[in-house]
């Protein structure tokens, strides 16, 4: 079986398995409308198969089977001892060390009190 180069109006919100409204909220202002006759309008095929491909990749979710395969892999990715990480010149790895050492200096920097000697003279 042939498709048709251009799918007219009538039927290509079928083609995309959706209903007129939608297809005309959408899909259509994204197209060229093609004159068929006095009152025809037809849609060029490989447009219609664009837009797919682009709703496709924008909304696409993987399924269920190829996202066990990914946690699978992560796993044991994470398992094993080449997984390098990076981390910033100067940090610490020890993230609750390092949270409990700039809340003390953070208190310090902000108390009222703060022990500032001054020359007079």
């Amino acid at each position: 079986m042939i498709l048709p180069r251009f799918i007219r109006f009538r039927d290509a919100p079928g083609y995309l398995g959706m209903d007129k409204d939608r297809f005309n909220a959408e899909v259509r202002p994204y197209l060229v409308d093609i004159p068929i006759g006095k009152q025809g309008v037809a849609f060029d095929r490989l447009d219609l198969d664009a837009w797919a491909d682009q709703y496709r990749d924008r909304e696409g979710r993987p399924g269920a089977k190829v996202m066990k395969e990914i946690a699978q892999w992560d796993g044991l990715k994470q398992q094993g001892s080449n997984v390098t990480r990076v981390r910033a010149p100067g940090g610490s790895t020890s993230g609750s060390e390092d949270m409990a050492a700039f809340t003390k200096a953070l208190a310090v920097v902000t108390s009222k009190k703060r022990n500032v000697t001054s020359t007079a003279g």
